[in-house]
C-alpha cells in the first residue's frame, strides 16, 4: 500500500510549511533515516526525514510551494508496488499535476499574515518546544548531492541535473528569467546565492538591465556613464521596484514584534561601561590562547557577566506568568544571543540559546557561540538550539553602532542592547584621558522589572565588566 507523507508539524505554532529543497527525485530508493528534503517552518528550516523503506513515486509539491500541516507532500511506493502506477494515482501521471493543485494554497501562504504565533524579539526569532525533527545536517548547497565548494565551482549535480541555489536566488531567477544552470555559485559548497543571480546578467521580458538604467540616470544628470559610481554600472547595482513576499520566519518575526511591543510595557535604562580593563585582559588572554586557536570576544565576557548577575537579581531571569497574575522565576540561566542571517537565507535574526551560562567558562561560551552562529548562517538551527532562553543579548557593536534599543523577546522580561566599545575622551580620576567606553541599554517589562531593579542589575553587570578578573573564576 502506498505510503503517504504529509507536511509535519515541526513546531508548536506551525500551521504551514514551505518546501525549501528536495534531496530526492521520483524513482529514488528511500530508507529510514534518509533526509528527504528541507522544510521552512515559522521558526526555522528543518530536515524532513524518512521513517519507511520504499521508492519515491510522486513528489506532490515543487520547491517553494507551501501547504497546511497534514497535507500530502510526497508518496512512497512500498516494495513490490509499481511506482509508476502509484504516481498516476496520486499525481495524475506526474508530480507536476499535484504541484499545480497546490498552487492556491501556496499563493495563500505568500500573503502577509495578519496574526499567528511565533517567537521573536529585538528583531530576533525564537523557537519554543522541541519538535520531532533534527536540524539541517547538510550545508546550504546540499553538498552530499554532488555540489562542490569554492568560487567558480559547479553549482549543479550532473548526474541528477539538480541545481543548488538558495530559495531567494531561485525566486529572483524566476522573476528575471535567468537560467540557474549557467551560473556558478559562490556560496557554501558552490551554492548559488542572490548576489550570483544578480551578477549573472539582465532579466528577460523587456526589463531594463541595471547597466542601462545606470546609463540613463547618468544621461539625465548630464554625466557620462564613465563618470557614474562603479556600483551603479555593474550588474545588480541598479535599483528596481518589486514586491517581495515574506518568508514564514519573516512573517513570524513581524507578528511577534508587534505583539511584544503592544502587550509588554517597555521602558529603557542605559549605562556606560569603562572597557579599558576588559579590553586589556581580553588582549592578554587571546595572545596566550592563540596557540589553542581560541579567540575571546567582548560578547563572551558580556554573556558571562549577564549570567552571573542573575544570582543577585533573579527577577531579571524570569517570565510574566501565563495566568496573567504571577511571575515565573527560572532556576536555570539560559542566555539568548541574537544572530543575523545572510540575505541568501532570507535575512532576519534568530536567537541561539547558551544554556547554563552562569556555570560555563569564557572559553566554552566562546566556542558555543561561534558554533551556533556558524550553524545558524549555513545550515539552520534546530528548535532545541533556539528554545528556552531566559534573557537575551543583542550586540551591534561590530557594526560600529554606539547606542540602540531592542524589543523584548517573549517570554523574557528583558533584553540588553549593546553598542561598540568606542575610544573617546573620558574622565578618569578627575583627569581627561582617552579611554574606551561602551553603552548598554536594557529594555525591561515594567510588570516584572521596575526602574530601580533594572538599574541595579545593570550596575552589577557594569561592575563585573570593569573588574573582569571576576569573570574568570
Amino acid at each position: 500500500m502506498p505510503i503517504q507523507i504529509s507536511m509535519p508539524r515541526l513546531s508548536d505554532t506551525m500551521e504551514r510549511g514551505t518546501i525549501v529543497h528536495w534531496n530526492v527525485k521520483e524513482g529514488d530508493a528511500v530508507k529510514p533515516g534518509m533526509v528527504l528534503g528541507d522544510i521552512e517552518t515559522d521558526k526555522a528550516t528543518m530536515e524532513l526525514q524518512a521513517f519507511d523503506t520504499g521508492t519515491v513515486a510522486a513528489i506532490l509539491l515543487k520547491e517553494g510551494d507551501s501547504v497546511d500541516v497534514g497535507k500530502n507532500i510526497l508518496v512512497l511506493a512500498e516494495e513490490g508496488e509499481d511506482a509508476g502506477a502509484v504516481r498516476a494515482t496520486f499525481a495524475g501521471g506526474g508530480g507536476a499535476g499535484a504541484a499545480a493543485a497546490n498552487k492556491p494554497a501556496a499563493a495563500a501562504a505568500n500573503k502577509p499574515a495578519s496574526g499567528g504565533a511565533g517567537s521573536s524579539g529585538g528583531g530576533a526569532a525564537v523557537a519554543s518546544a522541541p519538535a520531532p525533527a533534527t536540524a539541517r545536517a547538510g550545508n546550504g548547497a546540499n553538498a552530499g548531492n554532488g555540489a562542490s565548494g569554492g568560487n567558480g565551482v559547479a553549482s549543479s549535480d550532473r548526474a541528477t541535473g539538480r541545481v543548488f541555489a538558495s530559495p531567494l536566488a531561485r525566486k529572483i531567477a524566476d522573476e528575471r528569467g535567468i537560467d540557474l544552470a549557467g551560473i556558478r555559485g559562490t556560496g557554501p559548497s558552490g551554492r548559488i546565492t542572490r548576489k550570483d543571480v544578480e551578477a549573472a546578467g539582465a532579466p528577460s521580458g523587456g526589463r531594463r538591465q541595471p547597466e542601462a538604467a545606470g546609463a540613463s540616470a547618468a544621461a539625465a544628470a548630464g554625466r557620462s556613464p564613465a563618470a557614474m559610481p562603479a556600483a551603479m554600472l555593474t550588474a545588480g547595482g541598479g535599483l528596481e521596484s518589486r514586491v517581495e513576499q515574506l518568508s514564514n520566519m519573516r512573517r513570524t518575526i513581524a507578528t511577534r514584534l508587534v505583539q511584544s511591543k503592544q502587550t509588554i510595557p517597555h521602558y529603557q535604562v542605559t549605562v556606560a561601561v569603562n572597557m579599558d580593563a576588559l579590553l586589556a585582559l581580553r588582549g592578554q588572554l587571546n595572545e596566550q590562547l592563540a596557540a589553542q586557536n581560541v579567540k575571546l570576544s567582548v560578547n563572551d565576557f558580556l554573556v558571562r557577566a549577564c549570567a552571573l548577575a542573575m544570582h543577585e537579581h533573579p527577577y531579571v531571569n524570569s517570565s510574566w506568568g501565563r495566568d496573567g497574575a504571577s511571575i515565573e522565576l527560572h532556576e536555570r540561566v539560559n542566555i539568548g544571543v541574537a544572530i543575523s542571517l545572510p540575505m541568501e537565507r532570507g535575512g532576519g535574526l534568530v536567537v541561539a540559546t547558551l544554556r547554563d551560562a552562569d556555570r560555563t567558562g569564557l572559553r566554552q561560551i566562546s566556542a558555543d557561540t561561534k558554533a551556533l552562529a556558524e550553524k545558524a548562517r549555513t545550515r539552520g538551527l534546530s528548535i532545541e538550539e533556539m528554545d528556552g532562553s531566559t534573557f537575551t543579548i543583542s550586540n551591534l557593536g561590530m557594526f560600529g553602532v554606539e547606542h540602540f534599543t531592542a524589543i523584548i523577546n517573549p517570554p523574557n522580561v528583558a533584553i540588553l542592547a549593546v553598542g561598540a566599545a568606542v575610544e573617546k575622551p573620558v574622565a578618569r580620576n578627575g583627569q581627561l584621558v582617552v579611554g574606551h567606553e561602551m553603552q548598554m541599554t536594557m529594555s525591561s517589562d515594567h510588570r516584572v522589572v521596575d526602574g530601580a531593579m533594572a538599574a541595579a542589575y545593570l550596575q552589577t553587570v557594569k561592575r563585573m565588566l570593569e573588574a573582569p578578573a571576576t569573570l574568570l573564576v
